[in-house]
């Protein structure tokens, strides 16, 4: 079975159905053809961030690309870290 992909705008227009119109997540979930649980998981997440909800495909929220980053950074200093470490101990040995 493929997985199914939703746009934003197909989960705003969802949410704003169970929202605006009163409609049961149940019904909404028997009309939209999507799992009441997933379907709650949009109203949730579009309650908490109302701007970055549901970035689109492949695409990450500011924080994510700012965590992102930090982690290549983190990644990339610890590497200079260990060349500097081995060519330290390299120095070491010569000396002696």
């Amino acid at each position: 079975m493929q997985r199914r992909w939703f746009g934003r705008e197909f989960k705003v227009e969802a949410v704003r159905l169970i929202r605006e119109r009163d409609v049961s997540v149940a019904q909404a979930a028997r009309d939209l053809d999507v799992h009441g649980n997933v379907l709650r998981k949009w109203v949730k997440e579009l309650a908490a961030d109302p701007g970055q909800t549901f970035p689109g495909h492949g695409q990450m929220k500011p924080e994510q690309l700012e965590i992102e980053k930090l982690r290549r950074e983190v990644a990339k200093l610890k590497a200079e870290r260990d060349i500097l470490e081995k060519a330290a101990a390299c120095f070491a040995r010569d000396v002696t």
